[in-house]
Formats: structure tokens, C-alpha cells, sequence
């Protein structure tokens, strides 16, 4: 490779960058379409000059509501060139949410599918629309002031958008902190809506490696695409290595995945048997976790060897910084001791982020996501739970991811929600709804009876609904006030 970009290199010219030596080489591969490096430079400047003529101007948000495929990483490069920040959205996002997402984004152009969701907004337009009659010449280099803006808290029905606090240039603190390196062949599993699969996917690109993205999660189809592309880089959710491990011997044993360095997941908590098979499959130097928010201000990475000296963390502090405080919003020193995390990016450093439609925690400069955890003796991180989803039963706090977590340890139970419903002598009471397999022929009594002994009495489910649909999203996400509201009657938003 003859061109590697230094940091703080505008990402509007990546594609030329590397079309002037790679031009007829693959760079995204997504069902059965692919995209070269030629052609994503020549599209994305037609449909950057579209944009341009269609309103959008440096510092504008350009939301694209568009499923992984080859033309929304076209369409991000084109919001680049024209310098504009882009904002991928769900397809699946429900009208409500999407209304106030597109509220407070207030884009300048909203790109979609021919025939798709909100195809006829007034600020609606294509793809394959916006680069019609277009030119394909250099447009002059442009840097939006922020390079991505993903939406989050749709589950709470109070949506933000968390806007990236540095602008359209390349920098090695993504592609370092995930591990990607140079003319890397990424596997990316999940839709570039959610925060880690677009980074990573982006991160490939900028490098100059080669992204295949999942249309849709199949087990199988994820195995063969490693083995089909020389895939060395993968991002998974807990959810998605359960379904892998889940396939029979003999369907999992086709595939080498000679290939493939490091297997990377976040985004939800891992049971801990369901990681120590993936160790004893393919080894502990290639399964690695990331715990960090999409605000970027502190995060944890962590190896398969550390981790099986520090069996359930998620890792030591690699950037930012971290502290735990008790409810009063006192430190906490003592190991072993829960607490709130709190974050704050390194004193002296840029800040990461800036919400449009929130405002942060913020304790002394101090910023907190809602997560709990304890560190260990070696300042290993160990996670608890959310603070919002702790249930309160009887005077004493529950934390639902406990349970969930010796719920899934159950070969029949693929994922466990573990709500509060109101209950009029204890203020609440634990629900579990529990993701089976059609024909399983598990029983809720059966589920009960094998928690006891694994939890104490007080944090056994006194209600088990068994469901056989998804309780995730494809980025691993849990709508668990949705879950709640639908169980209690109430209005959903």
C-alpha cells in the first residue's frame, strides 16, 4: 500500500486518495452489489454536487435513511465532500421516532430508498436522484465540522443526536482503539445506524481495507463471508455469538476462518460461558471487547488472555478517564465496591461530543451514561447494570442483569428481559420475558426451577412470559420501557 492518509487528512478525499492507486479494487461489498474505489469516488462527487444543489452547506447535518449497502457508503462520502455531517438512520424507525429525530437534526437534504420511508418528504431525494446529470469531476476540498452524528435514546422515547466533537478528518484514535489496521478486510454485522458498526466500517475505509456488510444477520452467511473475502476483522453483538456457537458442529466445521485476527464485541453484556466458548474455539488472542459509550469520552478494551485472568471484566481504563461515585457523589476508592460510572475525556484534550436534544450528567466535570460497576484490585472494570434499570422490590434494589444473566445460562433461553411491573405490597415486581426457540418445549416452571440455587430467593422472577421473537435489535439494544409499557398498558410513545 503506497498511501496511508496522516491524521487530520480531510475524509472528503479519501476516495481519490486511494481510486488513484487502487481504483478498480473492491471497497465495499453488500449483498450482491460491490463498490470500487473508482466508482465510489466518481458517485460520491455526482451525488456531493447533488447535495449541494439541494441545500446542503458546510455544518449541516444530511440524514440518510438508508439500509447497509453499497450506496450509503456512497452517500456518506458525499455528505463529506460536500461538507455536510451525516446522520444514518433506521429504515425501521417508527414515525414518531423519526419525526423527532428529523426535528431536531433539522437536515438539509433526507436521502432514501426509491419507495421508502418518508420517500415523500419535501426535503426527500434519492440517491441515484441526487447524482442524475451530476459531473464526476473534484469538487474542492471540503471538512465538515463534525463526521458523524448517531442518534440515540429512542428506547426512552426521547431521542438525541450525539454530534461528533471532531470534524471530517482522519485521526488514529479509532482505527488504534479497535484494533484495525492498515488494508484490513472488515466483516461488519450490524447497520451502520448504530454508532460502533459505522465507525469500524468507516475506520476500514479510511485505511484503505475492504468492508463486506451484512444486508441482514444470518449465523452461516457470517462464517462463509469470512471465509469468501479473507475476512481478518469481525464485529459481533453477544446476541449474534450465541446464534453462531448455536449452529450445529457439522455446519460451523465447513468454514476454516483461517482468516480472520480479531473478533471484536460491545454494544451488550456477554455471558460469561458464551465468551469462554468462543475462547475455546478460536483462541483467547482473537476475542476482544470494547466497553465505551457512543460519546467517546473514556473507554475499556480488553483482550481473551486478560479477560481470563479477570473472568466477567470488560477491561482496564485505555482512554479517557473513569471514576465510581456512591448516590451522595462521593468517590469510591475501595475495590469491589459498586458505584456509578462517571467519565471525563483526559484534562487537556478536545471534548468528545455535544448533544443536540439532551444535556449530559455532569458531576464536577464528571459525565455519567447510567451504567454501574465496581473495579477489582488491578483497576479491571466490572459492570452491573444501568442505573435507570434497577427495580426497586420491597426496599431493595435489584439489578435486572444479574438475572438476566443466569436466565440466558439456560440452553433453551436465547435472551432474557428482566423488567419491574407495579405491584401494590413490595412497589414492584420482577417480570422475565424470555426469548425461546419455537418447539423448545421449555415450560415457565421449567425456567424457574432452574434458577433456584443460582439466585438468591428475592431476585427470582415471580412472573416468566415466555415469547419466541428477538427481545434485541441488531445492534444488540434492548427497548426495555417499550417491554414495560406494553405489559402495564401503558401509552407507548
Amino acid at each position: 500500500m503506497t498511501f496511508l492518509p496522516p491524521n487530520g487528512f480531510p475524509l472528503s478525499e479519501i476516495p481519490g486518495a486511494y481510486a488513484a492507486g487502487f481504483g478498480d479494487t473492491v471497497v465495499v461489498r453488500a449483498g450482491t452489489a460491490t463498490l470500487t474505489w473508482s466508482a465510489l469516488h466518481r458517485g460520491s462527487n455526482r451525488v456531493a454536487r447533488g447535495l449541494l444543489a439541494a441545500g446542503a452547506t458546510t455544518g449541516r447535518i444530511v440524514s440518510l435513511l438508508l439500509p447497509n449497502s453499497t450506496d450509503l457508503v456512497l452517500a456518506v462520502f458525499a455528505c463529506y465532500k460536500a461538507g455536510a455531517t451525516p446522520q444514518v438512520l433506521s429504515t425501521r424507525m417508527r414515525p414518531a421516532e423519526l419525526d423527532a429525530v428529523l426535528e431536531l437534526a433539522d437536515p438539509a437534504v433526507l436521502v432514501t430508498e426509491p419507495g421508502g420511508t418518508l420517500a415523500g418528504h419535501p426535503k426527500a431525494v434519492t440517491v441515484d436522484g441526487l447524482g442524475r446529470r451530476q459531473p464526476d469531476g473534484d469538487l474542492e476540498p471540503a471538512v465538515a465540522a463534525s463526521w458523524k452524528a448517531p442518534t440515540s435514546g429512542g428506547s426512552t422515547g426521547r431521542p438525541k443526536i450525539i454530534l461528533s466533537g471532531r470534524p471530517a478528518v482522519t485521526s488514529g484514535f479509532d482505527t488504534g482503539m479497535w484494533g484495525i489496521e492498515a488494508g484490513a478486510r472488515a466483516l461488519i454485522t450490524a447497520p451502520l445506524h448504530h454508532n460502533a458498526p459505522f465507525v469500524t466500517a468507516l475506520s476500514t475505509i479510511f485505511l484503505g481495507g475492504s468492508v463486506v456488510l451484512l444486508t441482514r444477520f444470518d449465523a452461516e452467511r457470517t462464517l462463509s463471508a469470512i471465509d469468501d473475502h479473507g475476512v481478518d476483522w469481525v464485529y459481533l453483538v453477544p446476541t449474534m455469538m450465541r446464534r453462531i456457537v448455536a449452529l450445529p458442529d457439522e455446519v460451523r466445521d465447513r468454514y476454516t476462518l483461517a482468516s480472520l485476527r480479531s473478533v471484536w464485541h460491545c454494544a451488550e453484556p456477554c455471558p460469561i460461558w458464551l465468551k469462554r466458548r468462543w475462547i475455546e474455539w478460536l483462541g483467547p488472542e482473537r476475542i476482544w471487547e470494547l466497553y465505551g459509550g457512543t460519546e467517546a469520552e473514556a473507554g475499556c478494551t480488553l483482550g481473551g488472555d486478560e479477560w481470563l485472568e479477570h473472568v466477567g471484566s470488560v477491561g482496564r481504563v485505555t482512554w479517557g478517564e473513569m471514576k465510581l461515585l456512591d448516590p451522595d457523589g462521593a468517590d469510591i476508592t475501595e475495590p469491589g465496591t459498586a458505584g456509578e460510572i462517571h467519565m471525563r475525556v483526559t484534562p487537556g484534550t478536545d471534548a468528545t461530543y455535544r448533544y443536540i436534544g439532551a444535556e449530559p450528567t455532569v458531576r464536577d466535570g464528571w459525565s455519567s451514561l447510567g451504567d454501574m460497576g465496581r473495579f477489582d484490585d488491578d483497576g479491571y472494570l466490572y459492570l452491573l447494570d444501568r442505573r435507570s434499570d434497577m427495580i426497586t422490590v420491597g426496599g431493595v434494589n435489584v439489578y435486572p442483569a444479574e438475572i438476566e444473566a443466569a436466565l440466558v445460562e439456560h440452553e433453551q433461553v436465547l435472551t432474557a428481559v428482566v423488567i419491574g411491573l407495579p405491584d401494590a405490597d413490595t412497589g414492584n415486581r420482577l417480570h422475565a420475558i424470555v426469548h425461546t426457540p419455537e418447539g423448545a418445549g421449555v415450560a415457565a416452571d421449567d425456567i424457574r426451577l432452574f434458577l433456584d440455587g443460582r439466585l438468591s430467593r428475592h431476585k427470582v422472577p415471580r412472573s416468566i412470559e415466555l415469547v419466541h421473537e428477538s427481545l434485541r435489535d441488531a445492534a444488540g439494544k434492548v427497548r426495555r420501557s417499550e417491554l414495560r409499557d406494553r405489559r402495564t398498558g401503558a401509552p407507548t410513545p
